[in-house]
């Protein structure tokens, strides 16, 4: 009797949808606040604290190099929580991989430069960034899925878009620090010690994030599939047996919208700077306009998934960003910070936008609730290491090749569009369709 009356006041204090969404969002953006504060420092600083025996555009590939080894750990992060999330619950995971994050963020504030430790400098960066990419591995499942599976039926396009708005709101935070610390500070006091600021900042995030996701219930989907034993011993392991093609159509859809999002968040900040000669902090500026837009026109696309399906707007944001690929690069060779903004705004809040707003919700109904965590974040974050890992990679490499063309860059972009659209076309329109 007193384990139904328990099991009947732990279902009264479940919080609503909105509480739960709010909560993935504010979680979700101090993560990529930590992951993006990297992506920032490695286009602008870290090539001269941790490289500075190189050339200037070889110390910011091998910057990108190191950003990139974050992706490269994510798939491993999704395996190990996805199957824990799978089997022990969402709500646990989500503080594990808010702690994995922070403390990997806090501890690169701490690192010796490459001025006071050689080589060892760079292997402790690259230490740092593996665990950060691992714990986001795990953060990005958890996250959309407590948003999702409690949304309301009809909604659940508009809800998981919620925890989408962590991606643009920790690019606006991690930037704005990031501008703030370089605005008052001269550029010898940046890198001497002021690059630090940003990243020991994560330490205050981390607790108010922690305290925040202690507030939200598990999931009532996943608690059903608990309640009436319905779960997996091997939750990956059937995650691949069940839904072998939507891993692969999902790890497609990503790869314009996490491709082109690191262009322009990141390969854009180096490539203006360095090869144009524009203001450091004219482009920090049209990031953070372009990020801050994106907060408003990501729910919108999100909701209107709702209306119109997931496969309409998804595929309509891969062909803007196709069409945008070759105007970036004519608005960049201005040299005109207004110019840049438009085309960086383009860029995130509407192409990227039209893809991100959908995703959490067009991904996660492609996959049974029992193995939903295992499969969204595999097929995620699988995406990532071919895809976000890889675009400042490859269009810093195809810009020192080919300069000053840019052409070979645009065409890469559309080659990442292309194989989102098609993976999206092939892919079941899952708005109405409940997965057991």
């Amino acid at each position: 009797m007193s384990e139904a009356i328990s099991v009947h006041q732990l279902q009264a204090r479940q919080p609503s949808h909105v509480t739960v969404a709010t909560a993935s969002l504010i979680g979700t953006a101090i993560e990529w606040y930590d992951f993006f504060l990297y992506g920032t420092a490695a286009a602008l600083i870290f090539n001269k604290l941790f490289f500075p025996t190189f050339d200037p555009m070889m110390g910011t590939l091998l910057a990108f190099a190191t950003y990139a080894l974050g992706f490269i750990a994510r798939p491993l992060g999704g395996v190990v929580f996805g199957h824990y999330g799978d089997k022990i619950g969402r709500k646990t995971m989500l503080y594990l991989t808010l702690l994995i994050m922070g403390a990997a963020t806090a501890a690169i504030g701490f690192l010796p430069t490459y001025e006071t430790a050689g080589i060892g400098a760079a292997v402790l960066l690259v230490t740092c960034r593996l665990i950060q990419g691992f714990g986001l591995g795990g953060e990005w499942g958890g996250a959309v899925l407590m948003a999702v599976e409690h949304a309301p039926a009809d909604k659940k396009g508009f809800y998981g878009s919620w925890p989408q708005l962590g991606a643009p709101l920790g690019l606006v935070l991690g930037t704005l620090v990031f501008s703030v610390v370089s605005a008052m500070l001269t550029d010898a006091q940046l890198l001497a010690w002021g690059w630090r600021i940003p990243f020991l900042f994560s330490i205050a995030l981390v607790l108010v994030g922690l305290w925040i996701r202690f507030t939200i219930a598990e999931s009532p989907e996943f608690q059903k599939v608990k309640d009436t034993k319905q779960d997996v011993k091997m939750p990956i392991v059937e995650a691949i047996r069940m839904y072998p093609k939507n891993i692969l159509l999902a790890m497609g859809a990503r790869f314009a919208e996490n491709g082109f999002f690191y262009i322009y968040a990141t390969f854009v900040l180096a490539y203006a700077t360095q090869s144009l000669g524009m203001n450091k902090q004219d482009m920090l500026n049209g990031v953070l306009i372009g990020a801050a837009i994106e907060t408003f026109t990501i729910p919108a696309f999100g909701a209107l998934s709702d209306r119109l399906g997931r496969r309409p707007i998804y595929i309509f944001g891969a062909v803007f960003s196709a069409l945008t690929s070759f105007p970036l690069f004519m608005l960049l060779a201005t040299k005109n910070p207004q110019y840049a903004w438009i085309a960086i705004v383009l860029g995130l809040a509407i192409g990227h936008a039209a893809m991100y707003g959908p995703q959490a919700s067009f991904l996660s109904e492609l996959f049974g609730t029992k193995v939903r965590y295992s499969g969204v974040s595999l097929g995620y974050n699988l995406a990532s290491i071919f895809a976000g890992a890889l675009s400042p990679l490859i269009a810093t490499g195809l810009m020192t090749a080919y300069a000053p063309a840019t052409w070979p860059i645009s065409l890469y972009m559309i080659a990442l569009a292309l194989i989102t659209i098609v993976s999206v076309y092939f892919a079941t329109e899952t708005r109405k369709i409940v997965q057991a």
